[in-house]
Formats: C-alpha cells, sequence, structure tokens
C-alpha cells in the first residue's frame, strides 16, 4: 500500500457534529503526528502547515511545489449526464416517505468511514435506507426532508464537493482525490441523482440551526454520530425507532427495477457457484479458503461485493450455522455447504446454498438427507403466493423434516406424532433455524419492519424472500447413529412472489441430488 501523503489534512464532521479541520504529517519514524495549531483548511488560501514540513517520506513541501500544484489542471467537469436508472423510483419512495410523515423534518445518513487499523479505513457500504432513497453509495453524505406546508417536503443531499486544488486539498489531504480518486461534483450529482446538493461540510451546523425552529425531527440512528450529536436536543428514541421500522417495511415490495437487480444478482451468483464447482480440486488441495475466494473473485467481477460473509462449509462444519471462517480441510467423500451470494454494483445481493458431495457423488446416507431437506424445500416453495401468510413456508418446510426425523427413529414414533413434534418444536433440536427471510439491498432485509408487516402479514406480489431449509447433525450429538454426526444439509434459494404464485430467481443452479451430480460432473 503506498504511503501516506506528505501532509495529510483531514476533513470530516466530528463526534459533536462540528467540522473537524486537522492537519497531519509523517514524522521521521513514520507514525502520524498532528501539527501545532494546524489553520482552517478551505477557500483559496494555502494553508501554512502545507509549507516546509518534513518527514520521513519527503524533505519538504516546498512553495515552488505548492504553487506548481496549483495550476495546469485540465476542466473535467462533466455535463449533460444521464441519471441513474434508479432515479425515478427513488422519487416514488420518496413521495411514500413524505406522506407517512407530514410536518416533520427527516434525516437520513449514508454513514462513515471506519477505521480499519491505525490509518487504513474498511471499504464503506453506504446504509440500506439512504441508498434505497437516493441511488447514492457516498459516504459522509445525508439526504434531508425538509417539510413544506401543504406540499409535502422539500428533499436534499449533503454531499462532499471535488477536492479543491487551490489550497492543496487534492493532493496533501490522504482523502483527496489524488490518493482516493476522482469524485462527482456537487452540480454532477444533482443530474445524476436529481435532487438539488449541498457542501456536507456543512450539514451539521446547519440542521443544528434548523432545529431550533420547533419543528419535529427525526434520524435514522446508528449511521452518523455527528449528525445525532448536533441534533440531540431535538431527537427522540421511541420517533427514531418508528421512522426506521417505517423504511425498513418500505422496501418490502420490490418495484420492477429492484427485481431485475436481483434477477442480475442470482445470475452472477450461479456463475460464482459454478466457478467453485469447477475449482473443487484446488479446494481440496488447499482448504475452504480457496472457494471463498473463488466465489469472491466471480462477485468483485460481476457486482460490488459478496452482499454477506461467505459460508464454504466442508465437512462437519456444515452443522455451524454461520461458519465464515472458512480454514478448514475440504475432503473427498465429505460435503461442502456453500452458502453465497453476489451483491450487485447497486449493492442488491443474492442468497444461495447448495450442498455438494466434494467428490462428485453423494452416498447413500447424505443422499437420504438430502432429499429429505430437499423435498421440505419443495413443500416450502410450494407455499409462496400472494394471499398466503408469511410463516406457511416455513411451516410447510418443518413439517416435511419432522415426519423423516420420526420416520428414521430420531424421534420417538410411538410417543410422538407430527402434530405434537411440532407443537412442541422437537424437530428444532436438528433443524435449528427459520426457513427464510425477505432479500434485498440487505441479505436479511426489512428486518427492522413492523411485525404485523411481515412476519405477521399475507405476501403479496413483489416480495422477494429466501427458503432455505436445513438438517445439521453435530458431531458430538449422541443422540443421532454415530454415521449422521458431522453432517449437515441446506438448500437455499431467492424466491419472487407473483401475481399467480412464485418464481425461483436461483433456478439457474440445480437442486435434486441426481441433477448435482450430473451438473458437478459436466464441470469437471
Amino acid at each position: 500500500m503506498d504511503a501516506r501523503p506528505p501532509t495529510c489534512v483531514a476533513i470530516r464532521r466530528a463526534p459533536g457534529g462540528t467540522t473537524r479541520k486537522e492537519a497531519t504529517y509523517v514524522t521521521e519514524d513514520r507514525t502520524p503526528a498532528v501539527a501545532e495549531n494546524p489553520e482552517a483548511v478551505g477557500g483559496d488560501e494555502e494553508p501554512q502547515q502545507f509549507k516546509g514540513r518534513k518527514n520521513g517520506l519527503y524533505s519538504e513541501v516546498s512553495d515552488e511545489l505548492a504553487a506548481s500544484m496549483k495550476t495546469g489542471w485540465a476542466d473535467t467537469e462533466l455535463h449533460g449526464l444521464t441519471p441513474v436508472p434508479q432515479a425515478p423510483y427513488a422519487a416514488e419512495r420518496r413521495a411514500r416517505l413524505s406522506a407517512a410523515f407530514p410536518g416533520e423534518r427527516l434525516v437520513v445518513p449514508a454513514g462513515t468511514l471506519k477505521v480499519r487499523s491505525n490509518d487504513c479505513d474498511y471499504s464503506f457500504r453506504a446504509a440500506s435506507e439512504y441508498v434505497h432513497l437516493t441511488g447514492d453509495q457516498t459516504e459522509d453524505a445525508v439526504l434531508v426532508a425538509e417539510p413544506a406546508g401543504d406540499t409535502g417536503h422539500v428533499f436534499h443531499l449533503y454531499l462532499l464537493p471535488r477536492s479543491d486544488r487551490g489550497n492543496g486539498e487534492f493532493w496533501l489531504d490522504g482523502y483527496g482525490e489524488l490518493w482516493v480518486g476522482r469524485r462527482h461534483s456537487l452540480t454532477e450529482q444533482e443530474q445524476l441523482l436529481g435532487l438539488p446538493v449541498r457542501d456536507v461540510r456543512k450539514a451539521a451546523d446547519e440542521l443544528a440551526e434548523r432545529a431550533a425552529d420547533g419543528v419535529p425531527t427525526r434520524i435514522v440512528r446508528g449511521y452518523d454520530a455527528g449528525l445525532e450529536a448536533a441534533l440531540a436536543a431535538v431527537l427522540d428514541a421511541d420517533r427514531d425507532a418508528a421512522f426506521k421500522e417505517f423504511l425498513s417495511g418500505l422496501r418490502l415490495v420490490k418495484d420492477e427495477w429492484e427485481i431485475g437487480e436481483l434477477r442480475a444478482a442470482c445470475d452472477a451468483t450461479v456463475k460464482g457457484f459454478t466457478d467453485c464447482v469447477r475449482e473443487l480440486g484446488q479446494a481440496v488441495a488447499t482448504s475452504e479458503r480457496w472457494i471463498e475466494g473463488t466465489f469472491w473473485r466471480r462477485a468483485r467481477v460481476e457486482g460490488n461485493d459478496v452482499g454477506y460473509g461467505s459460508i464454504c462449509a466442508a465437512g462437519p462444519h456444515a452443522t455451524t450455522l454461520h461458519w465464515v471462517r472458512n480454514d478448514g480441510e475440504v475432503r473427498p467423500g465429505e460435503l461442502l455447504l456453500l452458502d453465497a451470494g453476489v451483491e450487485t454494483s447497486s449493492l442488491y445481493t443474492a442468497d444461495v446454498t447448495r450442498t455438494l458431495p466434494i467428490n462428485g457423488r453423494f452416498n447413500e446416507l447424505q443422499r437420504k438427507i438430502y432429499d429429505a431437506v430437499h423435498d421440505a424445500q419443495e413443500a416450502g416453495i410450494a407455499a409462496v403466493r400472494p394471499g398466503a401468510r408469511f410463516r406457511d413456508f416455513h411451516d410447510a418446510s418443518q413439517r416435511v423434516l419432522a415426519e423423516r426425523l420420526l420416520a428414521w427413529g430420531l424421534l420417538d414414533a410411538s410417543v410422538y406424532d407430527v402434530e405434537k413434534v411440532l407443537e412442541l418444536g422437537l424437530q428444532r433440536r436438528w433443524t435449528l433455524h427459520g426457513t427464510g427471510h425477505m432479500l434485498g439491498l440487505d441479505v436479511h432485509d426489512c428486518a427492522h419492519s413492523r411485525t404485523e408487516e411481515h412476519v405477521d402479514a399475507l405476501l403479496v406480489p413483489g416480495m422477494v424472500l429466501t427458503v432455505e431449509p436445513g438438517l445439521y447433525f453435530q458431531q458430538d450429538d449422541l443422540t443421532v447413529p454415530e454415521e449422521y454426526r458431522g453432517i449437515g444439509v441446506r438448500i437455499e434459494d431467492d424466491i419472487l412472489v407473483t401475481a399467480d404464485g412464485n418464481e425461483n430467481l436461483s433456478a439457474g443452479l440445480p437442486r435434486r441430488a441426481e441433477d448435482v451430480e450430473a451438473w458437478m460432473a459436466s464441470l469437471a
């Protein structure tokens, strides 16, 4: 990784809502230090701390170099930009938001960068609520809705403008464009997003000043501590929680553009699973990490990233529901549970699981367990249709699994029938988790929505959810025969509720045991 610039000027909103402007530099031992009395950054004047600063990488920033870096740059402003594809859909979502909170000020932050270690940040991923309402993905951004009487709200964005070349920010700031790449100007952003845009470095002060007008204010908490501090005097925790609930529920029914993005995510995920099967030989020679890396490469090529930490669980690791260490051996004769999803460049993610025989063929016991999970998934998918309860697909899948556990003698059929097993939840020792969840911008989408709109609601066309039953026999489970122990099977697909039933968006991957074997053989 390249060293930091000779003088780093961090321009970020600090906790408390004020703008922090501090100059740092790299000392002889290459540790960061804060300059004494750093001057304000901004405008056309060159801050004095840029001049003559010595460090371990550069002898100094001379006046001549500083003057040279100010001039000789082409005008790169872009004109006539086409709005992002989701702009009209985001406008419709904002209209629904406005109608739900008349007369209130609404603040939706994108979030800020988070430190990974020392002076390195994690890759930024904007808050789903912000992305859904704007189509933008930049850090330190804020969407604000100002009440406008009978007309609802006037929306505008606060975004970071382009780096100032006049004061050296673009090359002396570690977040300047020379270091992290060009960003759109505020004028360009207005063309792309269809919203008026202001300088985000003024957001905290301007919002704090406006808060004195007595207008009820809500914010999505947890993404921008500085803004929350600036508005602390007028915020109410219960009111903000209800705001987050509404925004989560706003994503329950996907529009046509979102469905197209989820189709693309599923199609890319099919490619990723195919890559992993083709490279199982390398995984056997190395570890689960090879599978993780193979899928991640496809996710980066096809979209933005993986939508969540890939579960590449070989052998007994498949009985750990969220096995993301991915550091175990991959052994022929065992099963690989691969749970992974590509997140598109628009941040919509797939979520698919296949359980694969590492040597290409299921043995008798593996197939018996796999077929039970497949049949449970078939029953669950069949229960997904308009007017059905959200819980119906879970109940249908669990019933099939309970029947098999009784038939295999793992539950005592002389004591319990299926109804009693389900009433007591005895099957859950081996089924463990719910059978699905909503899917979209978050892998567990709409998780903060109101219960009556989600888990207690009826399905309607446009909802997208997963159906993912599983059976997991732990290595140390003495209640099952020894040969079962260490086997875990899950099958998961992404299901769109349609007007007349459902559509499996991830149907490009085979599910029946014999089809899985034939598919793997074709890729060998």
